[in-house]
């Protein structure tokens, strides 16, 4: 019997053209034991029967919803539920490494009411506003195809009336910024942004999917000599924030020195912020070691893992990370980098 999705606890690095490098590689440090998100990997099977037939498997769809059903089951939260929602990340993640922004799309589950209950209190009413902004702009631009200019020129457009960066919009701003730009989607779809979170799911994992296809990937594709035949998997990954304020953080490192490739990490950390934050430059990141300086602890814990991954791909690994509220998580390892997004 054919199958479309498969737990982390199913992956390992030998399994890429299957899980694609970013599912194998979360599979991997899974099965080592170190701090991955739960989550689940729809395979690169599925995107070459989209690929070919202009649609996904019929059968992905009840998949997915068993993934979901098991994954809600060992978080103990339910995705939509209005008190602390469970909430997901969709990320492709290719056989191979491609040019291109990723198709990615966080905070998956967030509507008008579950964004009430993930702010509780008053000291979480920003990140719970910011995390509901990230999704509408991203579900926006990658499900929907509103240009991501559109969603910029709000968030500017909101802060020069208030002479602050988009980064310092308070939760008062950040309300207005999401309304806005629920209309702009309304304004230019001619559909309300969905309410039902398991429509946003269905339709982000669709979207990774036909992205692959489409005819900027393609091109992109072929400029930078990346062979044919090749497709991507999607990865549905438990949300862990960055984003919430003091005490959190994300960031990129790399397990060796790049220039001598000798041992000692390096790499760089933005506070409060998300990965796309740090892949966007949004914010000139920290170097790695300040991260030593917030949270020894942190730092010391997030070092060990990367010396155990330096050793057990035998060559210096570029690691994805995210600290939520003191909590370091590993995001993605891809074995064979030496450069760190976000630097310049």
């Amino acid at each position: 019997m054919v199958r479309y999705v498969y737990d982390f606890a199913e992956g390992g690095r030998d399994r890429a053209g299957l899980l694609g490098g970013k599912g194998a590689g979360l599979a991997e440090m899974a099965g080592m034991g170190l701090p991955v998100p739960a989550g689940f990997t729809v395979s690169t099977e599925a995107c070459r029967v989209y690929a070919a037939t202009g649609a996904p498997p019929p059968e992905l769809d009840g998949e997915v919803s068993e993934h979901l059903a098991r994954l809600e089951r060992a978080e103990g939260r339910r995705l939509g539920q209005v008190d602390d929602p469970l909430l997901l990340a969709v990320r492709p993640g290719a056989e191979a490494p491609v040019p291109g922004p990723p198709e990615t799309v966080l905070d998956v589950g967030l509507n008008d009411y579950a964004v009430l209950g993930l702010a509780g209190t008053p000291a979480r009413e920003r990140f719970a506003w910011d995390s509901y902004r990230r999704l509408v702009e991203r579900f926006g631009t990658v499900v929907l195809g509103v240009g991501p200019e559109l969603f910029e020129r709000v968030r500017h457009r909101v802060g020069e009336q208030h002479h602050v960066a988009d980064e310092r919009l308070d939760a008062c701003d950040l309300i207005r910024v999401v309304e806005t730009y629920k209309d702009l989607v309304a304004e230019r779809t001619g559909e309300e942004f969905p309410q039902d979170p398991a429509e946003q799911l269905r339709r982000a994992v669709r979207a990774v999917l036909a992205s692959w296809n489409s005819g900027p990937a393609r091109a992109r594709r072929r400029r930078a000599g990346v062979p044919g035949g090749l497709c991507t998997a999607v990865t549905v990954q438990t949300m862990v924030s960055g984003n919430r304020g003091a005490g959190s953080g994300s960031g990129v490192a790399l397990t060796r020195a790049p220039a001598a490739g000798g041992p000692g990490a390096s790499g760089v950390y933005l506070p409060d912020a998300q990965g796309e934050d740090v892949a966007a430059g949004v914010r000139d990141p920290l170097p790695l070691e300040e991260l030593g300086r917030f949270a020894p602890a942190v730092y010391e814990e997030l070092c060990a893992h990367l010396r155990r991954l330096d050793g057990h791909y035998s060559d210096v690994c570029a690691v994805e990370f995210t600290v939520e509220r003191g909590r370091l998580w590993l995001l993605g390892v891809r074995p064979g980098g030496r450069t760190v997004p976000g630097t310049r």
